[in-house]
Formats: C-alpha cells, structure tokens, sequence
C-alpha cells in the first residue's frame, strides 16, 4: 500500500504566466501540491495546457480589495510562484519582504528570465535569448551552420520550470529544518548554464574531456560532429538514431549495419580524416532499408541503434508518460490522457471551490466575486 503523493496538503499559489511558472506550478501539483491560478479579471481564455489539477481565481491585482485578498491567501499559503519581470510585484505591494513578514513559513519562488540584476536585467525576452548569453546556444547547431534553439525546451521548461521546482523542493527541506521559508530566485540563464555544465568542463579541460568538446559547434562527438552520433534517414523517411561510442558497441553496430563487410575494409575512425568517408557509408546503408527493417536489426543488441518516435506514433502505440520521477512509496499523481492533450483552465474556473476547502474561506462572509474578481470583504476576513 502507498503512501500520498509527497507534497500532499501543500498549498500554492502561482501567478499566471507563461511556460516555465505553470510548469513548476504542473510539477508541484502532480506530487500532490493544490495548486490555485491568479488570473487576471479581463481573462476570459487560456492557451496555459499545463494546468493540471490546479484552480483558477480571478483577482484584481491593481485594486486594494484584490491585493487584500492575495495577502490573506498568502499568509495561508505554503509555496508562492512569480513569474513576473522583476519588480511588478514589489509595486503591488506584494513583494517578498511583504509577504514573508506576514508569514514567515512561505516559500517565495522567483521565476525570471534574465537575471535580475546586471546588463539585461530590464530587458524582454524569451527562451532563445536567454540561452543565448548563457552560453549554452552556442554549442548547438551543426558545423558551419547558425546556432539553433531547440525549441523553447532547454531554457523555459529545463532550465526554468525545472530549476524554480527543484529550487522549491530544497527550501521544503529548509523549512522543515528550521520552520522558516526563504525567496527561491530561479532564472533561465543560470539554469541553462548548470545544465550545459559537461560540455562547458569538456571545452575548458581538453584532457580531461577526453577530447569531446574541443572543436567548433557540430564538431564535437557529441554535437553531430562524428558519424557514429547521429541521425540517419531510412528508405521510407523515417530516422533511426545511432549512438555506438565504446569501441564494442560500435563493433556490434558496424556488424549489423554492414554485414558483408570486413573490419579491415571500414576506415579506421580514429582517424578524423576517415569520417566524411563513414558519414557517407552510414547514410548510403541506412537509406537501403525502411525504417522497420533497420528496427528489426537493432532490437535487442547493444548497438546503441533506436528509431527516432514522433509523439503521434507513441500514442497510437499506447506509449504511457511515467512521471518524471518515480517514487516508489509516495507516486505522482496519475497523468492518464492529460499526459498527451495536456489540461486548460479557464479563468476562474475552481476558484469558488479552492477557497472554500484548502482556504476556509466562504464566499460572502470572507469574500465576493464581482465583475474586477474576486475581492476580500474588508473586515471580514483577518489579515
């Protein structure tokens, strides 16, 4: 028998906003975290499919019935998510030194961009921006090609969302050592930066990078650069991935691509200057096969060789999405179809419940929805 999800009875409160907030806002919830949405007033729709299990309540941040409000959510809260540029909520009056004098146990999580302070503190931006002057961007592409973003996937969710959660996740464990939360300042510059910490090491320490990152972008073993990392296209148009890099697996590899070779007639790639010749063997013999006769092959050996899924064939196949950890005692919550279609949430939608059961509080004695939102009834409620 199971335990409940680790973060069970946690109360959050995320700002609405783009992808990495509502991500760390998703990972929270789906550990058992109630997650409850500001939206604003005006809002009538939302692209936000990352919304699983959470609620949704419309405020009015620029009214002092609306502010009023968020500060007595606040003082009943466990985990609060910005993800706003730097200083919008300071001008609410809303701002960390506020919010933690008026309770101290809350754990303040700062989702940014940028760093908020230094050269582009006061700039607009998005996922390519900012791993651009992290450094991380310029290791991706191929040789002689541009620097390519893969999608919004390294900075927003990674280096952003991801970070802001595990960021969330230590000041738990802080708090529960001390009883005192603390600001959790996450930025996708630095989150992307930790996360291209290997490759950076490898650039920086030819020796003891084993010669992995020494050259320009796409040069690399690891970026495209060597024939026996990469993608290949089939008969049919489909891919198959290729990944060999210990010498035995790549033995296996070259023995069931090129059966009818001998090991003395395949150059030597040790030698740089053999592997536009390899590039153009490897392409020539997987474009001989479709893509199910080479999966046929590869199956079961130690290849390193794997086809390259679209998420359309996963689900035709009934391919399950596993959390993103497993924990044995105290799972996730269940993801189900959600994991494929994602979840909206309307604005407002659940508000009217969350106050009620994880707040205590009831609507016309603590607080009213009204056309601006939902506002406190002053002096009903205690602040």
């Amino acid at each position: 028998m199971t335990s409940p999800p680790p973060l069970t009875n946690l109360r959050v409160l995320e700002f609405a906003g783009l992808a990495p907030g509502p991500f760390a806002g998703k990972l929270l919830a789906d550990y058992g975290a109630s997650v409850l949405r500001i939206d604003r007033p005006s809002s009538s729709a939302s692209s936000d499919l990352l919304a699983s299990r959470k609620r949704s309540l419309r405020v009015d941040l620029k009214s002092a019935p609306g502010i009023s409000l968020i500060l007595l959510l606040a003082q009943r809260s466990d985990i609060l998510i910005d993800p706003f540029r730097p200083g919008v909520l300071e001008k609410l009056g809303l701002g960390p030194s506020v919010l933690l004098a008026a309770n101290p146990r809350l754990i303040y999580a700062r989702m940014a961009g940028f760093r908020r302070s230094g050269r582009y503190a006061a700039m607009a931006g998005h996922d390519i921006n900012y791993i651009a002057v992290s450094g991380a961007l310029a290791m991706l592409g191929r040789k002689d090609g541009t620097p390519y973003a893969p999608a919004n996937i390294l900075g927003d969710f990674a280096g952003g969302g991801m970070v802001c959660f595990v960021g969330v996740l230590l000041a738990l464990l802080h708090r529960a050592a001390t009883g005192m939360g603390q600001v959790v300042e996450a930025n996708m510059v630095d989150g992307s930066a930790y996360l291209a910490s290997f490759p950076r090491f490898a650039m920086l320490n030819p020796a003891a990078g084993r010669g992995g990152w020494t050259k320009g972008r796409g040069e690399n073993l690891l970026d495209g650069g060597v024939p026996w990392y990469d993608t290949y296209r089939t008969r049919d148009g489909g891919f198959m991935a290729a990944g060999p890099l210990e010498p035995h697996f790549y033995a296996t590899f070259l023995s069931l691509l090129l059966p009818a070779h001998t090991s003395k007639s395949i150059p030597d790639r040790d030698d740089r200057a053999n592997w536009p010749v390899l590039k153009a063997l490897f392409t020539e013999t997987f474009l001989q096969k479709d893509r199910a006769e080479w999966e046929r092959i590869f199956d079961g050996s130690d290849a390193c060789v794997t086809p390259v899924k679209t998420y359309q064939e996963l689900r035709e196949e009934g391919f399950e999405h596993a959390p993103v950890v497993t924990l044995k005692e105290s799972p996730a919550l269940p993801a189900g179809e959600e994991a494929w279609t994602g979840a909206a949430l309307a604005p407002g939608q659940g508000g009217r419940e969350a106050l009620q059961e994880w707040f205590m509080l009831e609507e016309g004695r603590h607080w009213m929805d009204v056309e601006e939102g939902a506002t406190l009834v002053v002096g009903k409620a205690k602040l």
